[in-house]
């Protein structure tokens, strides 16, 4: 079966009262129209055909990346005309699927049902639904024999008409020759003035052929989005449809009402632990027994079984090795990779750095364009001074080192392997290995120096 779907996504969304061209408003962190072009890009055998008119140059420039037709609408003259412009690109031999770019929760389920009631009908089938405020939505007119003989616009239907429950969607599959013949036939002899691809319904009817009709399993399925009010609406309605999936994988929600999804779960482990008003953006990859804090925010990131992210935490296109603990108030920055068992405390911020395993950099402390060993202890207040105004510069503390407090390490510098640095030092050359380094006043090197011995099991600050 050769498809062809055309997404209408031309009209300005004036009561968005927004710049932006409504499509491009975000749900779930992903434009509208996009939700609707990756529902297409399900189906198979698919040609995709965007009819695109209001903030054309900037539709183009933000969703480049969707591999589609696009077909400029320069006048909005009403959906046939808008499906008119992709009179050519469509194929006679072709089924012809009509989507809305502002109906971002259709579920595939719904369209592969809709394909099917179509290919069993003569050549036309509709998706509608029964409505208890049907007001402003075209009316689906049956005979007397639950025929579906015509669709009626609000301002053209009779006060009898306007009583009834069941609308149009708009969502439609027509078989491809059947489809751009009536399309040619279309007038705009209505109350808008305007060519209306439900005419050919009525079309449909006149030359025999039979109109069938699916409805979807919910109504949110068939909303669209019209002002920042309906926005916010189907944003919670995603949302909650998201939190009910995941529970069902296993997944511990505290509050499902207060969590967000804008990205994809690429991988879950079990006896995933989330609690309130976390948000997880872009791909992330969650192992076995993660235990995610309040407030935090999740972006690309990959974190390992037995990870521990307490509250008010940020992490962004980073890895996070198994049985790490951060937080409260770290922030991972991109590019960090944390091996095993690293501890990254309240107030730290790593960034382009790798942390070997059992190390722990747990107070108030920036750690940037830098490499870490296995077991080294920075203490609070330390900086890796990377940046010199102009370039970048590597810092790399090696196995055992230990970094007192309120330490300055100016890059490009390395600490040896079992090196201590003094508190309050400021490091600007190499520190070599299993000495006390310290340069309070002027930087020296203490030969013969031991590490004082461990007293108890408290840990290291």
């Amino acid at each position: 079966m050769y498809l062809d779907t055309v997404i209408l996504a031309a009209g300005q969304g004036t009561r968005m009262r927004s710049e932006k061209p409504k499509i491009l408003h975000r749900l779930a962190g992903k434009p509208l129209l996009t939700h609707v072009y990756d529902l297409a890009r399900q189906l198979p055998n698919n040609r995709i055909h965007i009819i695109y008119g209001h903030g054309a140059e900037r539709v183009r420039a933000e969703l480049a990346s969707l591999e589609a037709e696009w077909i400029e609408q320069a006048q909005q003259l009403g959906t046939g005309h808008a499906v008119l412009q992709a009179y050519d690109a469509l194929r006679d031999v072709a089924w012809v699927l009509i989507l809305y770019g502002d109906v971002p929760l259709l579920r595939s389920t719904t369209v592969e049902r809709l394909l099917d009631a179509a290919r069993q009908s003569s050549g036309l089938a509709l998706l509608t639904v029964n409505v208890p405020q049907p007001t402003g939505y075209g009316r689906i007119v049956r005979d007397s024999e639950g025929a579906i003989c015509r669709i009626v616009e609000e301002k053209d239907a009779t006060p009898e008409e306007k009583r009834l429950s069941e609308i149009n969607t708009g969502i439609m599959v027509a078989r491809g020759d059947l489809l751009k013949n009536w399309l040619r036939r279309l007038d705009n002899r209505n109350a808008q003035g305007e060519y209306y691809l439900t005419d050919i319904v009525e079309l449909a009817v006149a030359d025999g052929h039979r109109v069938t009709s699916v409805q979807p399993a919910e109504i949110s399925e068939v909303l669209g989005i019209n002002d920042k009010v309906q926005l916010a609406e189907l944003e919670r309605l995603y949302q909650r449809q998201c939190a009910e999936a995941l529970m069902r994988r296993g997944v511990t929600l505290r509050d499902p009402a207060r969590f967000d999804l804008r990205g994809e779960l690429v991988a879950l482990g079990t006896d995933v632990e989330i609690d309130v008003d976390v948000i997880l953006e872009g791909n992330i990859h969650l192992g076995d027994r993660v235990c995610i804090g309040a407030h935090c925010v999740i972006r690309d990131a990959r974190l390992g079984d037995d990870v521990e992210i307490l509250p008010h935490s940020v992490i962004e296109d980073a890895v996070v090795g198994h049985g790490c603990r951060i937080g409260p108030f770290a922030r991972i920055r991109p590019g960090t990779d944390l091996g095993e068992h690293v501890h990254i405390g309240n107030f730290v911020e790593i960034k382009n750095a790798t942390v070997a395993q059992s190390s722990k950099i747990n107070h108030l402390s920036y750690v940037g364009d830098s490499i870490v060993g296995r077991h080294v202890n920075i203490g609070a207040g330390t900086i890796t001074c990377n940046y010199d105004g102009a370039n970048k510069h590597k810092t790399i503390i090696e196995d055992g080192a230990f970094i007192g407090s309120d330490t300055q390490l100016v890059a490009p510098v390395t600490v040896g392997k079992n090196a201590t640095i003094g508190a309050g030092s400021t490091i600007t050359r190499d520190a070599p290995p299993e000495q006390l380094t310290l340069s309070r006043v002027k930087q020296q090197s203490v030969p013969g120096w031991q590490r004082p011995k461990k007293q108890s099991s408290g840990e290291h600050s």
